[in-house]
């Protein structure tokens, strides 16, 4: 088993799924009993909850649309693209699953249990291949087994010895954690849930979410810039002016919330904003490449791999669902120096990926591009949180509620399935639940 496509499985996660139908709009109250701070997968599944539950919501959204870093548009390549989430993982237990199947949309599986490997130019020999993959379980099991005893930061604990330890290190860390293993902490590492198995959609993961988020009481392009919570209730300042609400979910990043985005009055504790820190973002970078005719005689969904020196690797998801695109992945460090290269880099680093596995003629077949800019966004300023080393702690710290009319969620409070789309809805039903037990009656 690859263990891109593993996460070792320590725990399990149960969970009631039923289809969900497309729901009328709700109103817009002017003081709701909670106010959600963000339109993500976590701000929309909470005030979905606390709809169910009888209470008032409004969400606010600093962006001009919902689903955060669920994202698809098509106006790119004629064809949805998912900037963000694409996968369903754990895709029986995930509630976008039947929530996709209930609005008719494709979804197809696919584990991503890598087809083909390159070594530059060359391509690697079934033995080789099984070689790296015991490489993969090796680190794998020596990270989980360091977790029982220390949570410390992955590289410590990990054989770089032989021809694939890096192969295996972009997969366990940068490609998947979107850090590399000397910011893997081994605590985060361990768990993290299995997610198979994995689900990819043809009308986009994003376009899943905003569909569920449809007629929510969402306001666009109104950030919020500071929650009071002094006194009783509290009140969010926005440019639009001031809205007061019974409590507030928070759903913004860690890394939002670290660059001290929105203030909060009284000062939240230090404990608190110590965990802000101690859940930096990540990232992992998507560089899409529209290509004219030619598809190499890969077939479509074939997983490439390709290592290339100075631990600048790059995974090409080929033609899923038909399409004429070459979605290529990169993540850790070498991902946020991309976002400081900029685009047009991006693009000759992919393209000339692509010419070392095809030859210098596949370039040509490169009709367009782009790069996802999760790391430049200042909505998100990355793309998934990863504790530091041995401050795997912060996230129970996270999810400590403030004066219990200070709620958090979002992916850095998704437990076994921390990172995900996923993991973000089911923290956002929990912090939807906490804050209804906490208002009165």
């Amino acid at each position: 088993m690859s263990v891109i496509d593993r996460r070792t499985a320590l725990r399990g996660l149960a969970a009631s799924l039923a289809p969900w139908p497309v729901p009328a709009a709700f109103a817009q109250p002017a003081e709701p009993d909670v106010a959600i701070v963000g339109a993500g997968s976590a701000g929309i599944a909470a005030a979905r909850e606390l709809a169910r539950l009888g209470r008032s919501v409004v969400v606010l959204e600093g962006m001009g649309r919902i689903g955060g870093r669920a994202f698809t548009e098509s106006r790119s390549f004629g064809a949805p693209f998912d900037h963000g989430c694409a996968w369903l993982h754990k895709a029986d237990q995930n509630p976008y699953r039947d929530l996709a199947r209930g609005y008719g949309f494709d979804l197809a599986e696919h584990d991503y249990a890598l087809d083909r490997v390159h070594v530059g130019p060359r391509r690697a020999g079934e033995a080789e291949v099984a070689a790296l993959h015991a490489k993969e379980l090796e680190m794998s099991d020596a990270i989980a087994a360091a977790a029982a005893r220390i949570d410390g930061p992955a590289s410590r604990f990990v054989d770089m010895g032989g021809p694939w330890a890096d192969t295996a290190a972009s997969y366990l860390g940068a490609m998947d954690f979107a850090v590399d293993l000397d910011e893997l902490s081994t605590a985060d590492y361990a768990a993290g849930d299995d997610l198979e198995p994995n689900m990819l959609c043809r009308q986009g993961f994003g376009a899943i979410v905003a569909r569920y988020g449809a007629g929510l009481p969402v306001r666009l392009h109104t950030p919020v810039t500071r929650i009071d919570h002094g006194g009783a209730g509290v009140r969010l300042t926005t440019p639009s002016g001031v809205l007061r609400a019974k409590s507030v979910i928070v759903t913004v990043s860690t890394g939002v919330l670290a660059a001290d985005a929105i203030r909060f009055d009284p000062p939240l504790p230090d404990w608190k904003v110590q965990a802000f820190h101690d859940l930096p973002m990540g990232l992992l970078m998507k560089i899409p490449l529209l290509i004219r005719t030619e598809r190499f005689g890969v077939a479509p969904f074939t997983d490439l791999f390709l290592e290339r020196a100075g631990v600048r690797d790059i995974y090409f998801l080929a033609f899923p669902f038909d399409l004429p695109l070459m979605i290529g992945f990169i993540g850790g460090d070498f991902a946020w120096e991309m976002t400081a290269a900029g685009q047009e880099a991006a693009l000759d680093y992919a393209k000339g990926a692509l010419g070392e596995l095809f030859g210098a003629a596949a370039t040509a077949q490169v009709k367009g591009g782009l790069m996802t800019g999760w790391g430049a966004n200042r909505w998100t300023k990355g793309a998934y949180s990863a504790a530091t080393p041995g401050k795997y702690a912060a996230r129970a710290a996270l999810a400590v509620p403030v004066a219990e009319k200070i709620f958090f969620a979002g992916e850095a409070l998704g437990g076994p399935l921390v990172q995900t789309c996923a993991g973000a809805f089911n923290a956002g039903q929990a912090a939807a639940r906490a804050a209804h037990a906490a208002l009165p009656a």
